[in-house]
């Protein structure tokens, strides 16, 4: 069995190995559905809004950097792996009381007007930014524990094709629905979908793990002995550069149909309704491949299909009309998305021991959400300074750089994770 890197050896236990019902894979699925629910419609909503409004694209970088809260939450993860709520449960206990949180905020929101106080409706959205990262700091703890690792793959689709679904309804449903319901009704139908993970999680009973000491101290220098353990250097480098090249072209996409001059229906339906469905079936199809195919070979596809989707992009911006050239766009970022993100999830899960999951996980994500959301925030800067055509250029330059990278990633841990998901060992 591999080591989780801080001595401690991972046993997978006779819960983790059986079949799972339905039900807690919808579990996961609603987690993460309304984990983006609020969040989706704050992302696209306020951009869109603000744009209207003649907000200068340098402006428009601020709304992406409340994505930082997935960058910093390694820095409280360790509070989750340690603190439990008694009879509520470990992991249950948090999501209870995170999900609790997220409703009534959403609920205050909507008391603000969006035009004269703005700054408090951007306050309550860092706090829904908190609450929602804790949220996910407790759903991948419990995941990981729940999953074997022949089961992360498709977990992971699955959690994410849900993430996508929070997608479709806070920024699509809703924000097509807000020039007939306004600000307070969009809220109260973001509070009522958040509320549903709340019943769900009222109704889970979290069952107990043989990890030896489990319940004792995270101890700091785990944010730093983690990267020590053996392939993990060169794993956090692949982090780094694997997601920039997507992440530039996605962050350009809403800005682009303004100025082509697309309604905000019109956004609504193509980004955040088809666009996330095609993200979740690529979610769940790589989630599906990554039970039948080696970590390391799928890694390689999907940085190919990462660079052939941003060359596609490229080539559209040069020689389509702007209606085909942002469907491209759009269709392409999606793909990748969905495909890339489920990936490098499930092989962060492979890398999270038992013993500290939702630190050890966390600690992955934030290093991987770092850069993606400055990259974000950078790639509206460059597109107000440079152009669409500049942004989507780096893209590619990134993305070959990753298609690199995955080449030469073949550890040793690596192989033998391979061997473990596809059932080689026992």
């Amino acid at each position: 069995m591999p080591d989780d890197g801080g001595g401690t050896e991972i046993r997978l236990t006779a819960t983790q190995m059986t079949r799972k019902p339905l039900r807690i894979w919808l579990l996961l699925a609603s987690l993460y559905m309304t984990q983006f629910l609020g969040l989706s419609f704050f992302w696209i909503a306020l951009v869109v809004i603000m744009r209207r409004q003649g907000a200068p694209m340098e402006r428009l970088g601020v709304i992406y950097l409340l994505g930082l809260f997935w960058a910093i939450k390694f820095l409280w993860a360790p509070l989750v792996d340690r603190f439990a709520f008694g009879r509520l449960g470990h992991y249950r206990g948090w999501l209870l009381l995170t999900q609790s949180g997220m409703v009534l905020n959403l609920i205050i929101i909507g008391c603000f007007d969006i035009s004269t106080q703005f700054g408090a409706v951007l306050t309550g959205c860092v706090v829904l930014a908190f609450l929602s990262s804790t949220q996910d700091i407790a759903a991948d703890g419990l995941t990981c524990r729940l999953l074997s690792a022949k089961e992360r793959g498709l977990g992971n689709g699955i959690q994410y094709a849900g993430g996508m679904l929070g997608n479709v309804l806070g920024g699509g449903v809703v924000l097509m629905a807000y020039p007939h319901i306004g600000w307070k009704g969009c809220m109260a139908i973001l509070a009522l979908c958040t509320s549903v993970s709340l019943f769900q999680v009222l109704c889970f009973r979290e069952k107990t793990y043989s990890v030896a000491c489990q319940n004792s101290p995270v101890p700091l220098r785990r944010f730093w002995s983690f990267w020590q353990t053996s392939g993990h250097k060169q794993w956090f480098l692949l982090l780094l550069i694997y997601p920039i090249g997507s992440t530039l072209a996605h962050a350009i996409l809403a800005p682009m149909m303004v100025d082509v001059g697309w309604s905000m229906e019109r956004i609504g339906m193509v980004m955040n309704i088809l666009g996330s469905i095609l993200s979740a079936l690529s979610s769940l199809f790589t989630g599906w491949l990554l039970r039948w195919r080696a970590r390391s070979s799928v890694l390689i596809g999907a940085a190919t299909v990462q660079v052939i989707g941003l060359l596609a992009i490229t080539l559209s911006l040069i020689g389509l009309p702007d209606d085909w050239r942002v469907h491209c766009s759009v269709g392409a970022c999606f793909l990748i998305h969905g495909v890339l993100l489920t990936l490098i999830s499930t092989m962060m899960m492979d890398r999270a021991s038992l013993k500290s999951p939702a630190t050890d996980f966390t600690l992955q994500f934030s290093a991987y959400y770092f850069l993606k959301f400055v990259a974000a925030a950078g790639s509206t800067i460059l597109a107000g300074q440079l152009g669409y055509l500049a942004v989507l250029m780096v893209a590619c330059a990134f993305a070959c750089l990753a298609l690199v990278l995955a080449l030469y990633f073949k550890p040793t841990a690596e192989k033998r994770m391979d061997r473990v998901a596809l059932g080689n060992v026992h």
